[in-house]
């Protein structure tokens, strides 16, 4: 009997054509091709009429985040989609292009899992910056221990989502600030931060031990040593994404950062 991972490999779901079926030996991660997958969406899109994400499949909430996203004419990426995820608490897969090759990625928010068909250090050291979004639905698979156990893949392909948000944050597509923490604010890390799994320099160390003793604003963050504008947003995701940031936005140094008050928006 397949396994539900298998199918979710090429992006399979119980309504989606036949013609798309994994033919590939059990166990084998072979992915679907970007072409293939997007005479699908184009199917799809053909019948419900709707954006990439389907109607219906998402809860409304989310739903009208990943559309207000599409109707700016920006287009989604990971570390958002996934932000947004975690913000409505919903379990999410994410078809992501991965050069020619589509890679599913479920998000369970509530138990801080997430599913990959790929080795994760494999996955990890891919080129995440150059990760697209391709469409956005309500996860199939379930996380283990579920009452459904027909649904709950191999186990090894199940991993803590904390080092996935890490990396995406730090070396992923986004290098500014998420939209819930963007405009005039100071930061501080949190007494509650915890990074265990992930891996950290000896200047992320530092500047991460500083900012629990200091509130700053993006704009001074950004002179601290091995830090920049860049940089300093990706550290303000990561740590906002691991619930380890602390955002005044009516702190003093809030205000002198208006500079960068339209940064992520």
């Amino acid at each position: 009997m397949r396994r539900p991972s298998d199918y979710s490999l090429m992006g399979y779901r119980s309504d989606t054509p036949t013609m798309f079926e994994p033919t590939i030996p059990f166990g084998e991660p072979e992915l679907m091709r970007v072409s293939a997958f997007q005479r699908y969406l184009d199917d799809l899109a053909g019948v419900s009429g709707g954006p990439s994400s389907r109607p219906g499949a998402l809860s409304p909430s989310l739903m009208a985040d990943l559309k207000r996203v599409e109707e700016s004419g920006r287009r989604m990426d990971v570390l958002e989609v996934i932000a947004a995820c975690i913000r409505h608490m919903q379990r999410v897969m994410i078809h992501l292009q991965s050069d020619d090759k589509v890679l599913p990625l479920t998000v369970f928010a509530q138990e801080r899992l997430v599913h990959v068909p790929l080795d994760m250090h494999t996955f990890l050291a891919s080129r995440l910056s150059e990760l697209k979004v391709l469409h956005v639905e309500a996860a199939l698979l379930r996380p283990p221990g579920d009452a459904e156990v027909s649904l709950v893949a191999e186990l090894h392909q199940y991993h803590p989502l904390g080092p996935l948000l890490w990396e995406l944050s730090m070396r992923g597509t986004r290098d500014e600030l998420l939209p819930e923490i963007a405009g005039p604010a100071a930061y501080r890390v949190a007494p509650s931060l915890d990074l265990q799994g992930v891996a950290l320099s000896g200047s992320l160390r530092s500047v991460i031990e500083r900012l629990r003793r200091q509130t700053t604003g993006l704009r001074e963050l950004s002179t601290w040593p091995g830090l920049d504008r860049v940089r300093a947003a990706r550290l303000l995701n990561a740590l906002y994404l691991h619930a380890g940031l602390i955002v005044s936005r009516s702190h003093p140094d809030a205000v002198g950062d208006s500079w960068f008050g339209g940064l992520g928006r």
